[in-house]
């Protein structure tokens, strides 16, 4: 039977974030969600690439085989255009994205996916996440170390293992699969995964409503769960050709803000998070600065010393805040990279935080490992470079252990 594909995409920078870093596009044959990675390094760059570099195979009809073949050479042309990319623009050097791409050939869905990005199914009522997140979490989980309920709230769960940054071996799994009327694809950035539970995705994608309006209920939903990060949603409904497919392709988020000039996700005036922003915006209406013009005049010298006091007590307050800010951040751990004598970068575990505040250094190097930072593939340098979060001194040093198995299992 002949299928096609009614869609709708959405994406909101969140409510933390300055920059939106991923980028989505929806089109008759063709879906991808990237989710960039690299912050100032590019991010968003890396994910607007890689939705470029593939949006042309929504042009094609193509069968099943034929369109597995010519996604998987799309993304290794993608992989090659983010090293070309960092060798003309070497600050750019340490971007990356995740990408989750559907492509329809006929009643086939051949699905790509590398990263931590994500595709969901709903069929006949049941929601089945058909992607594996490569992640470090992920891979405690396939080890038999945690369950998949422990993995959810993981601390270390947004710890990506593998995307495509420009380096040799970083391929996609790739999957194919029969597109039947009746079923509801979404995928989805870590922004909405992350923070909306499995059970309340499933009931509001089986409730019945269109791509669209569900696309922006579940970007509400990653809204009221905080959105601290970047949201990208695309919602798609495989139907027969009795029902009107959708025809004008969707760009969203960072892509479109670099075709575009701007980022389209719910109207800007109405989205959640510019409602959040606008109360920071927001005028004193006049006197609620607690001025009067006869405060001036008044010779109380009661009136003279309160300012004083209030000054006094918010200058204790400020110091026993930065005392427990300091107290607390003493309880923290992280794995980092330090040097030694040698002028070797290694692997060591720090107590404090990642971030210095100017001169002020917040952490201490607790244990210096033999784990060599050189020998460490290419985005697992970058992830220890930037600090890995644990929950204790124990939790650190087993991410150490792993990362010394990695090395001793590699080829």
């Amino acid at each position: 039977m002949s299928t096609a594909l009614r869609y709708a995409a959405r994406s909101d920078v969140g409510l933390v974030r300055t920059k939106n870093e991923d980028s989505g596009y929806a089109g008759p044959h063709l879906l991808v969600v990237a989710d960039g990675m690299g912050g100032h390094a590019g991010g968003d760059v890396a994910s607007s690439l890689a939705v470029g570099t593939l949006a042309d195979l929504d042009g094609e009809a193509l069968g099943s085989t034929e369109a597995q073949t010519r996604l998987a050479e799309r993304l290794r042309t993608t992989n090659t255009a983010l090293q070309e990319r960092v060798r003309v623009q070497p600050e750019l050097a340490g971007m990356g994205t995740t990408v989750t791409a559907l492509l329809r050939a006929g009643s086939r869905i051949v699905l790509a996916h590398i990263g931590d990005s994500r595709a969901y199914l709903l069929r006949d009522g049941d929601l089945v996440k058909v992607t594996t997140d490569h992640t470090y979490v992920q891979s405690l989980v396939e080890a038999g170390r945690i369950s998949e309920e422990e993995a959810e709230n993981h601390p270390q769960r947004n710890v990506v293992m593998r995307v495509l940054t420009g380096e040799h071996g970083d391929e996609p799994d790739l999957s194919v699969r029969e597109g039947r009327p009746g079923d509801r694809w979404l995928l989805c950035s870590d922004g909405l995964s992350g923070f909306v539970s499995h059970d309340t995705l499933h009931d509001t994608l089986a409730a019945g409503d269109d791509p669209a309006t569900t696309a922006e209920a579940l970007v509400r939903l990653a809204m009221r769960s905080g959105a601290p990060d970047n949201v990208t949603v695309i919602v798609a409904d495989v139907v027969d050709l009795d029902t009107p497919p959708s025809t004008a392709p969707q760009v969203v988020g960072a892509a479109a803000a670099r075709t575009r000039g701007r980022t389209p996700t719910t109207p800007a005036d109405d989205s959640p998070a510019a409602r959040a922003a606008s109360l920071g915006r927001e005028p004193a209406a006049p006197g609620e600065d607690g001025d009067d013009a006869d405060d001036d005049d008044d010779p109380s010298p009661v009136r003279r010393w309160v300012p004083w006091l209030v000054a006094l007590l918010v200058a204790l307050g400020l110091a026993g805040a930065v005392w427990a800010g300091w107290s607390w951040s003493q309880e923290q751990y992280f794995v980092g990279v330090t040097g030694t004598e040698g002028g070797e970068e290694v692997v060591a575990v720090f107590r404090g935080l990642t971030q210095d505040v100017g001169p002020l250094r917040l952490s201490t190097v607790e244990e210096t490992t033999d784990v060599a930072v050189a020998d460490l593939p290419f985005f697992q340098r970058g992830i220890v470079t930037e600090g890995i979060q644990a929950d204790d001194r124990d939790e650190a040093l087993r991410i150490v252990r792993d990362l010394r198995a990695q090395l001793e299992t590699e080829p």
